[in-house]
């Protein structure tokens, strides 16, 4: 129809334009403000560590009203707005204020609640007698001797409930070892968890205290056995040891080893030796199953699922869609039969949870690798194990997962350029450099040393372990149903081996391990908030508001600090061993160690905490101390001496030896009328301080001591 004369002609269609796109959002702007949970939860965990204690009825009290003050005015700011009283903006800055301390106090229920949870006594003396007990795990000690834990534990002469729950034992002999869930007797020499080698140093009674192990000691008679072995979860945790033995057998060697612990957990076989070498080229990551070996063993089972279902689906047989939901249903059961398999430690079970997070995230058609879903995995983690924020295992495996979702934008957009052939090996090397940046500060404050040639291991084992290793072990796992996992098992002989080689060819590489000093303790703090702050307050300059600016300030500010603390750290002048068995003098040689041997375990801790690559024996040749090898001095500044008397009658020559300018060490107990004219550290006194860390100032010794337990039953 013919429009009307003086009528507007209807415009002509114009040819369809495609919208320009916009540019992708930064990724802490598409995770909203979901990813603050687990900073804030963080912070109240990490408030509680500053002062461990159990809470009683007052603590919960308090804590239960300012989180209900907390909510109360994060509820009433939006209304106080409202109303008019105060600004909209500065409604929005006390109603996120006020949730961020909801989220901080309610960090510190959980670590709280599991703290008293986990309660149980600790031994407080000497022990030596009768040990019995339920064999519940066996591992090997860092001196390479094998470790029975054991539980439902019976000590002479104790009431139960003065008996600690667990106690692990060394032992020294080459018995055969018992089956999990025997219950054994033996004759032991037990003591309470040993306390930190110095101030500052890693308290490994909080370790204890989580694990519920009330007494560490050795033993040097045979393994009795007092009853059979129980059944129910037992029997599995016998045949997940069986598989670990068959596996070791089928393979041999210290490849046998570290392939049994990529699959079941079981790191007995492998030789101290073994880790060193791992530890020296940064690949130790791989012998403990972590997130690495749970994302490689998921994604090769959702890789592989997914393509025979379309395959299956291509052949013209009806399966209903989608497929790939289908798939991470299948690797979500495959990571939770590996979280059985290994054992479910700690570590396992908090990469099975980021895991099943994103695994879950493809099955709810969201996305599966965000901040939004490491944060829920975070979360998830602080509530069910609050005590890993702490660890470095937590610190690491979050801080790689985090970095490298942020280079993933960039790293989309800079692939396609490159040709098809380059982009996996390009990916390989941009993965491993971003994790090893984001992971070498933590790994450096933690464990004072740096694998200088660790990104080259990473490179040449890594990819060997997911396209071989764990692809053969879970091929392995299938076919061991019909007896026919041999060369599944070969397969994976072979990546071992090589990943063994690489260990050893880089450790042996001249500077592969560089000494790192110890940062003060407000460091890793102050750096992983600051890097968590600059990642979540980091927007576009359009977007850029007076908070996010302001956070960004404060985050810099963060990580500066954190870097001049740790660049201007000194360490102590002189170090005291909590028994007094060790007495160590800082000098420009380095720490010089007062006996050449004695007090091994916190020599070696001084040592590698001072960033110092030498043993004890090298230390102790250095030039400080002067006099017999049971009654040692050294100078001091100031006109102060340090004298360590060790021995039989190192008390009564303590005695004498005891005057004014002095510090002296004894390891026996000094018996002085009044008050001592010297600075006396003994047995007694070392009990009540812990280990001890001496400055010298203008005005004589500045003494700091170890914190003592806190958490009692």
């Amino acid at each position: 129809m013919l429009p009307q004369s003086g009528a507007v002609a209807p415009p002509l269609p114009q040819p369809a334009t495609r919208p320009l796109a916009a540019p992708r959002p930064a990724a802490a702007l598409r995770a909203g403000l979901f990813p603050w949970v687990p900073v804030c939860l963080s912070a109240g965990i990490g408030l509680w560590f500053l002062h461990p204690t159990l809470f009683g009825a007052a603590h919960w009290t308090v804590m239960a009203c300012l989180l209900a003050l907390s909510l109360t005015i994060a509820r009433h700011a939006p209304l106080w707005a409202d109303r008019g009283r105060i600004g909209w903006p500065q409604a929005d800055a006390v109603h996120l204020a006020a949730l961020a301390l909801s989220f901080v106090i309610a960090g510190t229920g959980p670590v709280a609640f599991r703290a008293a949870h986990v309660a149980a006594p600790v031994l407080e003396w000497r022990y030596y007698g009768p040990v019995e007990g339920r064999v519940i795990q066996i591992d090997r000690s860092g001196r390479d001797r094998m470790r029975l834990t054991l539980d439902g534990v019976v000590l002479h002469d104790l009431s139960p409930d003065r008996t600690p729950a667990r106690v692990r034992l060394s032992l020294m002999g080459d018995d055969a070892l018992p089956p999990l869930g025997q219950r054994v007797m033996l004759t032991g020499h037990l003591g309470p968890p040993p306390a930190p080698s110095s101030p500052g140093s890693f308290d490994f009674r909080m370790f204890a205290w989580f694990d519920g192990l009330g007494a560490v000691g050795y033993s040097r008679t045979p393994i009795m056995a007092v009853a059979p072995p129980q059944g129910g979860v037992w029997w599995a945790h016998r045949a997940r040891m069986s598989i670990s033995a068959a596996i070791q057998d089928r393979i041999g060697g210290q490849a046998g080893a570290v392939a049994s612990a990529l699959m079941t957990g079981d790191r007995s076989g492998i030789a101290e030796e073994t880790n060193e070498v791992m530890r020296a080229s940064n690949l130790y990551h791989i012998i403990s199953i972590s997130g690495l070996h749970m994302g490689m063993l998921a994604a090769f089972v959702y890789g592989a699922v997914r393509m025979v279902l379309v395959g299956v689906q291509g052949a013209g047989i009806g399966l209903a869609r989608p497929m790939h939901k289908w798939a991470a249903g299948i690797a979500l059961a495959a990571a939770a039969a590996y979280l059985w398999l290994s054992g479910g430690g700690v570590a396992t079970e908090r990469s099975f949870i980021m895991v099943a997070v994103m695994l879950g995230a493809i099955i709810a058609d969201r996305r599966a690798i965000s901040l939004r879903t490491v944060a829920l995995a975070a979360t998830i983690v602080l509530i069910y194990s609050p005590e890993a924020v702490v660890s470095a295992g937590f610190q690491m495996s979050f801080a790689a997962t985090v970095a490298l979702i942020l280079v993933y934008g960039p790293w989309a957009r800079v692939s396609p350029r490159l040709p098809w052939w380059l982009r996996p090996v390009a990916m390989l090397i941009v993965s491993s450099l971003i994790a090893a940046v984001a992971t070498s500060p933590i790994a450096a404050a933690h464990f004072n040393r740096m694998a200088q040639y660790g990104l080259l291991a990473n490179l040449l084992a890594v990819p060997v372990m997911g396209t071989l290793v764990m692809p053969a072990g879970v091929i392995g796992a299938v076919l061991a149903l019909v007896g026919l996992e041999a060369p599944a098992l070969w397969v994976m002989g072979i990546g071992t081996e090589w990943m063994l080689w690489v260990a050893r060819f880089v450790a042996d590489l001249g500077g592969a391990v560089t000494g790192v000093a110890k940062p003060p303790a407000a460091v890793v703090p102050l750096m992983g908030f600051g890097a968590v702050l600059g990642i979540l307050c980091w927007r576009p300059a359009a977007r850029r508001g007076v908070l996010t600016q302001a956070g960004f300030v404060l985050a810099m500010t963060l990580l500066i600090a954190a870097a001049a603390l740790w660049m201007t750290a000194r360490r102590p002048l002189l170090l005291i061993a909590p028994e007094g068995e060790a007495v160590g003098l800082m000098t420009p040689e380095g720490r010089a160690i007062s006996k050449p041997s004695g007090g091994a375990f916190v020599v070696s801790t001084w040592l590698q905490e001072d960033g110092d690559m030498a043993d004890q024996e090298t230390a102790a040749a250095r030039p400080a101390w002067t006099g017999d090898r049971r009654d040692r001095q050294a100078a001091l500044s100031g006109g102060w001496q340090v004298w360590h008397l060790t021995g039989k009658g190192s008390g009564t020559r303590a005695v004498a030896a005891c005057r004014a300018d002095r510090i002296v060490v004894a390891t026996e107990p000094v018996d002085i009328d009044g008050k001592p004219r010297c600075l006396l550290l003994d047995p007694k006194r070392l009990r009540r301080s812990g280990a001890v860390a001496i400055r010298m100032t203008a005005d004589g010794p500045q003494v700091t001591t170890g914190q003592p337990m806190r958490l009692s039953r």
